[in-house]
């Protein structure tokens, strides 16, 4: 499979050299080749062109998808070239893998909303909480794969996920919709656009429910202790928990100078996935509430040729957890209810950017920034029925647990940063941008993050060589952890690093064929392992490339495809990193099938998963995918009726069960199965 798809990549670009030829005295004009989509802002903080932009990067909008039937934002990211979504066993979490970049709770991608971080700093991911997010509200998403901490800072090491949701130009009017399908899934949104006493109102709200997948997990981490105790209490063979019940609510207030976003995503019910401990709980839950709030003033009269902007944000998450079982009942001789833990915790962060831009220097646009984050993890609690020891002591009943002894304490962290970067423009066709950022973290010190890129856009060529480096900022748990005797902090680590070079080409053979290259290098620093203490050890050295391809055949159908390949080498283990695909296929067709429907199809091959090194078990199983999307626009006036089939085939398609370097286990030798065949019906209505 390996050697076909290399022989494949390489017919690609021979083909991609034929096309060359035959189209390179084509004389088209750029504004003739990209749409009004092809723009992004997240490369260097204002709106340009993808194709000319200093960063690999990938646009999807609402109507890419709504074409590609998406319901859940995980759905729409699997479609990025060199972006997997993988799961994690506690709550089926997603791990957005990056170019092979792979940890389980997967700090080093960093996701933004409007541009606002929503990293919980205990973990340094999305929290234990997620549970997705639904796509009414979404307006576009950029992905940039590779570094982006010269403008965005901490976590931004592997790639930034930028998600813009929806305001009054976005809705246009009153829409609401519902849904439902397999799994005892439901689903309902109402969106408004217009204005009211001079503003530009944007609101929206969506509510989901469902039961989840009920896949079976045939061993876990209780059929281990089964054996090592002579107990048979495992609920295994049993099925993963995945119901959860979500709501978004979002308001957009804009009027001349001045943006107010606020937006709630409340999570309740959320189940424990294949466990938190990796032994089956179909009991526990867990609920968490965000709360985002930022207000944005832009205005050019303060200062001649300066465009200046002043950014104020709150994020505030609570994120609570009910009747855990860590192991079910009977585990030990004892625990008649289960070994249950209740951990919970709330922080609160509080943002302020300023950002000038210099405009009336020729062929220079200068952008200069600075700011200040407080972030304050101000509520840890902890309930639970067992003590300290080895086995733990049966307490009986679920008890407080003492400040001193909770998992974690309370903590703060406090940010200063400032940033420039130089847009020159060399020539006509040539741009040099340079920038560095520097920050000061009053946990850990100082980190220097520069950023250089050389681009050279040609009437149908684009190509780019980038430089860039990052970090990810040691979480929380990473350092202050305590009493858990799985992962223990160490206040002495250092970030993690990464150095990343690219080389990229974008080609315009037509105006109905695109297609685009990028090669990559990278070496990752100061790995963060937890042993159980957390420490710093090794490095992660990879190297791939991409290939992309969008060809539309007439005008009621396009084709898009692209194909990722990626090597990533332990240098600690001098092994394959671990569970990240080194080969993954996307292939999606769009096409009129009369008037008023559309269908569209798309294929998702993962392909080469490595386990990681003393894991015996046999190679990753590669998977593939089929989903179809029927479409009917207008079918009456305003409404739009949406089929959708997932996993047509039925593929046994599963994500790798995590191995225990340190007790040089496998909790969940069957690794952790994803759903299968699933059916959604949806309908919506617009005024």
């Amino acid at each position: 499979m390996q050697r076909f798809f290399c022989a494949l990549s390489l017919s690609f670009l021979i083909f991609f050299s034929g096309l060359c030829n035959a189209y390179g005295e084509e004389d088209e004009e750029l504004s003739y080749l990209y749409g009004d989509d092809d723009f992004v802002s997240i490369a260097t903080g204002h709106r340009q062109r993808i194709s000319e932009a200093p960063a690999v990067a990938s646009v999807i909008t609402a109507a890419d998808i709504r074409a590609m039937g998406a319901q859940d934002l995980d759905q729409v990211l699997e479609s990025v070239p060199g972006l997997h979504v993988a799961v994690s066993s506690s709550a089926y979490n997603p791990i957005y893998i990056i170019r092979g970049i792979y940890a389980r709770r997967n700090p080093q991608a960093l996701m933004l909303i409007n541009g606002f971080p929503i990293t919980n700093v205990e973990t340094g991911n999305r929290g234990g909480i997620w549970a997705g997010m639904p796509v009414e509200m979404i307006a576009r998403i950029e992905v940039i794969r590779g570094p982006g901490s010269a403008l965005y800072g901490a976590d931004a090491l592997a790639g930034v996920i930028n998600i813009i949701t929806k305001g009054a130009a976005d809705i246009d009017g009153l829409e609401v919709g519902v849904g439902g399908g397999s799994f005892d899934t439901r689903r309902g949104w109402l969106l408004y656009g217009g204005q009211l006493n001079g503003w530009d109102v944007g609101f929206g709200v969506e509510v989901f429910d469902t039961i989840g997948q009920r896949r079976t997990v045939s061993a876990d981490a209780q059929t281990l202790r089964d054996v090592l105790d002579g107990t048979l209490v495992s609920l295994a063979a049993g099925s993963v928990n995945t119901n959860r019940k979500l709501i978004e609510m979002r308001l957009d207030l804009e009027k001349d100078e001045w943006r107010i976003r606020m937006g709630y995503q409340g999570r309740r019910d959320v189940g424990t996935g294949a466990g938190v401990n990796q032994a089956l709980d179909p009991v526990g839950s867990g609920d968490s509430d965000r709360l985002n709030l930022d207000v944005t003033h832009k205005t050019e009269r303060w200062v001649d040729g300066w465009e200046i902007s002043n950014s104020f944000s709150l994020f505030d998450v609570t994120i609570d957890t009910q009747d855990l079982n860590l192991y079910p009942a009977g585990v030990f001789g004892g625990f008649p209810n289960g070994l249950i833990g209740e951990p919970s915790i709330s922080e609160r962060h509080y943002r302020y950017d300023l950002v000038g831009v210099l405009k009336n220097i020729e062929r220079h646009r200068i952008r200069l920034g600075a700011g200040y984050h407080y972030l304050d993890l101000y509520r840890v609690e902890e309930d639970k029925n067992f003590g300290s020891g080895s086995p733990p002591a049966d307490l009986g009943t679920v008890q407080a647990v003492a400040e001193a002894d909770r998992f974690i304490g309370t903590n703060t962290r406090k940010l200063s940063y400032v940033f420039v970067q130089d847009e020159w423009r060399l020539a006509r066709d040539w741009q040099f941008v340079a920038g560095v950022r520097y920050d000061h973290f009053s946990d850990f010190g100082d980190t220097i993050n520069p950023r250089l890129a050389l681009v050279w856009a040609a009437e149908q060529l684009t190509t780019k060589l980038l430089y860039s480096s990052a970090f990810r900022a040691p979480s929380f748990g990473n350092l202050y952890n305590r009493n858990n005797p799985v992962s223990v902090g160490s206040p002495n680590l250092k970030p993690e690093v990464i150095d990343t070079y690219e080389l990229a080409f974008d080609y315009a053979f037509s105006p109905d064929l695109r297609a685009g290259l990028n090669l990559f290098y990278y070496e990752m620093k100061d790995l963060i392992r937890i042993e159980p203490v957390a420490v710093n050890s090794g490095k992660q050295i990879g190297k791939g490339f991409e290939l992309e391809l969008e060809y539309e055949l007439g005008p009621n159908a396009l084709f898009s495809a692209n194909y990722a390949c990626q090597r990533a080498r332990d240098t600690l283990t001098h092994s394959s990193a671990a569970n990240a695909p080194q080969q993954q296929v996307f292939l999606q067709l769009d096409q009129a099938l009369a008037p008023k429907w559309r269908l569209t199809t798309r294929l998702n091959a993962v392909m080469d998963r490595k386990r990681a090194a003393g894991d015996s078990r046999s190679e990753i199983d590669d998977y593939t995918t089929l989903d179809l999307s029927l479409r009917g626009v207008d079918v009456l006036p305003g409404v739009t009726l949406t089929a959708l089939i997932f996993n047509l085939t039925n593929t046994d398609a599963r994500e790798p069960a995590r191995y225990d370097p340190v007790s040089k286990s496998v909790a969940i030798p069957g690794d952790l199965p994803l759903p299968g065949r699933s059916f959604m019906l949806t309908v919506s209505k617009s005024w």
